[in-house]
């Protein structure tokens, strides 16, 4: 039991230590962008990036339609 206290008291600071030799080592790589991609993924900003998109997407259709319906036939 001793040793899971002792290794969850190193943790954090061995995990701060591998992220930042991660992104440091990765930085103007193709790693560098799938990691980037990762962390938006998880994040969610990806998925906030997409519903935007989409909501642009929506409106820009409605606004063509309400054109559509405005001209004289």
């Amino acid at each position: 039991m001793a040793w899971i206290k002792k290794t969850f008291k190193h943790w954090p600071l061995t995990f701060l230590l591998l992220a930042f030799l991660t992104f440091c080592g990765c930085e103007g790589t193709e790693t560098r962008e799938k990691v980037d991609d990762t962390v938006k993924e998880l994040s969610g900003q990806k998925s906030l990036e997409r519903m935007d998109r989409m909501k642009n997407d929506i409106a820009d259709i409605n606004q063509q339609q309400a054109d559509r319906l405005k001209e004289p036939q």
